[in-house]
């Protein structure tokens, strides 16, 4: 009797199929230069609420999270971009992760903190303007190192 609690899982749980497709769309990309990754265009949404943070991440392919507005936004510019194929369950290699959470931390920092969805939004501009010059540049960076990362892993979770 009595109750149980376990820490949530930080990592997606991964089958042999998702770790072969994140192998697989690993090798295909290893050998691409942080130029080359400079200039792909990163989407996700996050649903941020008031009184307690919660996001999830939308577009990495799974069809469940796949964004309506995302989506109709690349179709509506699809001339102007190439869509890039992300493997289910790969949110370590999603760069906007890290700039989601680091988006978090700085409005949770806030003092008052948010009290209505404009204060909100507010407090999100004002934390993204925040950010100083170069800090996109980092996670770009640690693009050849979460390959790698994913390689020795053989397509499982990593560190990232």
């Amino acid at each position: 009797m009595g109750s149980q609690s376990r820490r949530p899982t930080r990592v997606p749980l991964l089958t042999a199929l998702h770790k072969a497709l994140l192998l697989s769309w690993a090798r295909q990309h290893y050998h691409w230069t942080v130029d080359d990754w400079k200039h792909v265009t990163w989407s996700d949404e996050s649903r941020f609420q008031l009184y307690r943070t919660d996001a999830r991440v939308r577009q990495e392919n799974a069809t469940l999270h796949t964004s309506r507005v995302a989506t109709k936004w690349l179709q509506e510019h699809s001339s102007d971009f190439r869509h890039f194929h992300w493997p289910p369950k790969s949110p370590e290699m999603n760069i906007i992760e890290d700039i989601r959470d680091s988006l978090l931390h700085a409005v949770e920092k806030r003092s008052p903190p948010p009290r209505t969805p404009m204060d909100l939004l507010t407090d999100l501009q004002d934390s993204w303007c925040e950010f100083p010059p170069g800090y996109l540049l980092t996670p770009v960076e640690s693009k050849p190192h979460r390959f790698a990362s994913l390689l020795r892993a053989r397509g499982g979770s990593t560190r990232y």
